[in-house]
């Protein structure tokens, strides 16, 4: 379960102060799938870095009931002049995960051959991507957080995703973020609605759907 508090968080523009989440108070209660839809910069990967402890709010709190993920398929924390299999190792470390165990499983589902064994730098985004997935996977949490990240490499690569994803769900909280209703349909029985720095939940998916599209 995570629950927030009058969270804000803003950002310094030209015109001045943007306000992105505007004192947010909710709770994402445990055994729940939740999506969180939005027009693109509504503040939907904004929320969902400071669920996870990316990013601080600059006011509120939150507090965080088991373990949560990093938004799966994020790249951006891998150390470029680490190998992947070094990035995987400081990655289990940090959650206490066995090394040997998070390792081989995210070089298997990864499937980028050698390039395991190579600086991160020398990847492609694709294969960025795929590790950050297979890493995501390989660690258990009570809460991942996924930002659109479903259409990652090719067919095959796409349906051992969502294969994995889809075991991880039934034993654990999801929280994803989306502007498309059909993957909220598809993989949640809860949504929230961002707009105007403000959160909106629904327990019906179409009234969610009717707001986001008046929006």
């Amino acid at each position: 379960m995570i629950q927030l508090t009058e969270v804000t968080k803003g950002y310094m523009t030209p015109a001045g102060m943007h306000v992105v989440l505007d004192r947010i108070t909710a709770t994402f209660p445990s055994q729940q799938s939740i999506g969180i839809l939005g027009r693109n910069g509504a503040g939907k990967s904004t929320l969902l870095r400071v669920l996870g402890g990316a990013e601080l709010p600059d006011q509120g709190y939150i507090q965080r009931h088991g373990r949560v993920s990093w938004p799966i398929g994020f790249a951006g924390g891998f150390s470029g002049s680490l190998t992947g299999r070094e990035n995987c190792r400081f990655v289990a470390r940090l959650y206490q995960a066995d090394l040997d165990d998070v390792c081989n499983f995210a070089q298997e589902f990864a499937d980028i051959g050698d390039y395991f064994h190579m600086p991160v730098r020398t990847y492609s985004s694709g294969m960025r991507a795929r590790l950050a997935f297979g890493l995501s996977m390989a660690i258990d949490f009570d809460t991942y957080l996924v930002d659109e990240v479903t259409a990652v490499g090719d067919t095959n690569f796409q349906k051992k995703c969502r294969e994995a994803f889809a075991e991880r769900q039934e034993r654990s909280s999801v929280i994803i973020v989306s502007h498309q209703m059909s993957t909220i349909k598809q993989y949640c029985n809860r949504c929230a609605v961002m707009h105007r720095g403000q959160l909106a939940f629904f327990d019906d998916l179409e009234e969610a759907t009717a707001l986001y599209e008046a929006a």
